[in-house]
């Protein structure tokens, strides 16, 4: 690949669209120190705050989505998306980009139709078994699109869909080697079985009240928590903090955190069920009902297909969790069983193996 590589990163709204773009951001500035990249978000979304605070700089566009309901502000996404496409055009004019790469979120829509009518190379990253429509718009003209999961091959074109996985943390690679340092840094009994509870960097306000409901049943089943709030709810439910339960707003150290845990309570995000797959503990997904086209349920799908974890949907939960969840935590084989199925579905190698197909068609446009 020439010197001076010029790519453009686009995506955002959600962690999920942010974090897989960083992540590939960094494996290029890996392989290639003097590489020059930029990304291109949506102004007042968190990817204006977090893609500065990982060291790369950041354009925003006045872009959102349609609103499903009706709603007056669906009567200025017009003018957003002229005026989105028309400094995309200008921000790809001034950095002359080898490849543009997007990760889903609206930002990505007009930068990269733009780098499209250009004839730049284009790739897009799909984090969900349920394609996004964003992505699926792009996936028409983009060179290669890179997905976790066979599925979306029904709706993007199979014949440029590489399977690579989503891009994750690398530090989840060994976290097993690191259960005595997670139950030390949690302060826990070696003794007990853990039961790691994942919210969102917010917070899942019914998953909060599930633990709250049965934290005398953990008690009772000598059972500790990691209990991950989330930021909308701490003040609600720190109280909790004791001998058996450790509350966080948020988990610095997850690598320690699933290192710790038996058994996981978490969402379905892309990045989430990503990550759970190398980590190989037994989960129990509970899906966020409110994202777009009920993508979390899928994603789970995806997983419990394979005899790799439980999926309780929300409206279910007072009926089956107690008897599914705990009936779990004592079948030692079922918890085995669901370790090594859901291990056997990781790809902890995605972030390098977009990065390939990334090289793969900057050589085929030096080619040509």
């Amino acid at each position: 690949m020439k010197e001076g590589l010029r790519v453009i990163l686009s995506g955002g709204g959600t962690g999920g669209h942010i974090y897989p773009a960083i992540a590939i951001a960094d494996e290029i500035k890996r392989r290639y120190p003097t590489a020059e990249i930029l990304f291109v978000g949506a102004k007042d979304r968190m990817e204006m705050e977090k893609v500065p605070q990982a060291g790369y700089e950041i354009e925003g566009l006045w872009i959102s989505g349609v609103d499903r309901s009706f709603s007056l502000k669906n009567f200025i996404f017009p003018f957003k998306l002229m005026s989105s496409l028309s400094k995309s055009r200008k921000i790809i004019k001034k950095f002359k980009p080898d490849v543009v790469i997007g990760t889903g979120g609206f930002a990505s829509g007009p930068l990269l139709r733009v780098a499209m009518s250009k004839g730049i190379p284009t790739l897009i990253q799909e984090q969900n078994s349920l394609p996004g429509i964003t992505n699926r718009i792009l996936a028409k003209y983009a060179d290669t699109i890179c997905a976790a999961y066979e599925k979306v091959k029904e709706v993007f074109p199979p014949e440029r869909t590489k399977i690579t996985g989503n891009p994750v943390r690398q530090d989840l690679l060994n976290v097993n080697e690191l259960r005595e340092e997670g139950i030390r840094y949690f302060k826990l009994s070696k003794e007990k079985k853990t039961v790691l509870v994942l919210g969102g960097s917010l917070g899942a306000k019914r998953i909060n009240k599930l633990i709250e409901t049965y934290l005398k049943k953990f008690q009772q089943e000598n059972i500790q928590l990691i209990w991950q709030i989330g930021k909308l709810y701490f003040e609600d439910y720190k109280k909790y903090e004791s001998a058996n339960v450790r509350t966080r707003e948020f988990i610095n150290r997850m690598d320690l955190a699933y290192a710790a845990a038996d058994v996981i309570i978490s969402r379905a995000g892309a990045g989430s069920v990503s990550e759970l797959c190398i980590v190989g503990k037994p989960v129990l997904f509970i899906p966020s009902p409110n994202v777009a086209e009920n993508h979390q349920a899928k994603n789970a799908k995806a997983v419990t297909e394979h005899d790799a974890a439980l999926m309780i949907e929300e409206d279910e939960l007072t009926e089956r969790f107690e008897p599914s969840f705990f009936s779990l935590l004592s079948d030692e084989r079922s918890m085995e069983r669901f370790a090594v199925n859901i291990r056997n579905l990781a790809l902890p190698n995605a972030t390098s193996a977009i990065v390939d197909e990334v090289e793969k068609l900057i050589e085929r446009k030096r080619i040509k």
